[in-house]
């Protein structure tokens, strides 16, 4: 199968809420509990894209996945970090998808001046847990009952990951992903994503 990893686009809204859909309908995953139209979900991918990538991985005309920083609290000191997320398709589940995207938007958000990347994982989630471990996270807070899903109350584990140098000064202003998308660095980027995949 060829794989594509590069920035999400309109025409991927279809197969992103494919994947997305069942977390939202069947699982505690995503506190979202109506599935959002195209139109809306477009909206809220251009949001996120104004300043932050938004990757999918294509296989073979299929979206397999996707994956994304998003902001993290809106005051100004807050502005070095960023929730990541990702999501894959079952279909192509033991594939490395979720590592060559976690891969590619690390190298992406760190070439930005992101310094800190937050993972907000429903508990327990074992899978999900070891995947991001297996990148570095590390779990910094747990908090409990602080979401009703699928008639029980749900605890939040955040897992945290440094990406700068603690040493130094973080960049101001931060890169807007615009700044860096005909970069060299961003087809890098890209490349050691596809790297991960398994053949």
């Amino acid at each position: 199968m060829n794989a594509i990893i590069r920035l999400a686009e309109r025409r991927d809204v279809p197969g992103i809420l494919e994947i997305y859909s069942p977390f939202i309908l069947n699982t505690s995953v995503t506190f979202e509990e109506t599935v959002p139209d195209e139109e809306s979900f477009w909206k809220r991918m251009q949001e996120i894209m104004a300043e932050l990538p938004l990757l999918v991985c294509e296989m073979d005309g299929r979206i397999a996945g996707y994956a994304y920083a998003s902001g993290y609290r809106s005051r100004a000191s807050y502005r070095w970090s960023k929730e990541v997320s990702v999501y894959i398709h079952p279909d192509f589940h033991r594939r490395k998808i979720a590592d060559a995207l976690y891969t590619s938007l690390h190298e992406l958000v760190r070439y930005q001046g992101i310094s800190n990347l937050l993972a907000i994982i429903t508990m327990p989630n074992e899978a999900s847990v070891a995947f991001h471990e297996y990148f570095g996270y590390r779990k910094c807070a747990e908090f409990s009952k602080v979401g009703y899903k699928l008639g029980e109350w749900q605890n939040v584990g955040w897992f945290e990951l440094f990406i700068q140098d603690e040493k130094q000064s973080p960049k101001d202003p931060v890169l807007r992903l615009d700044e860096i998308k005909g970069l060299p660095v961003f087809q890098e980027a890209i490349q050691k994503g596809l790297e991960k995949i398994s053949k």
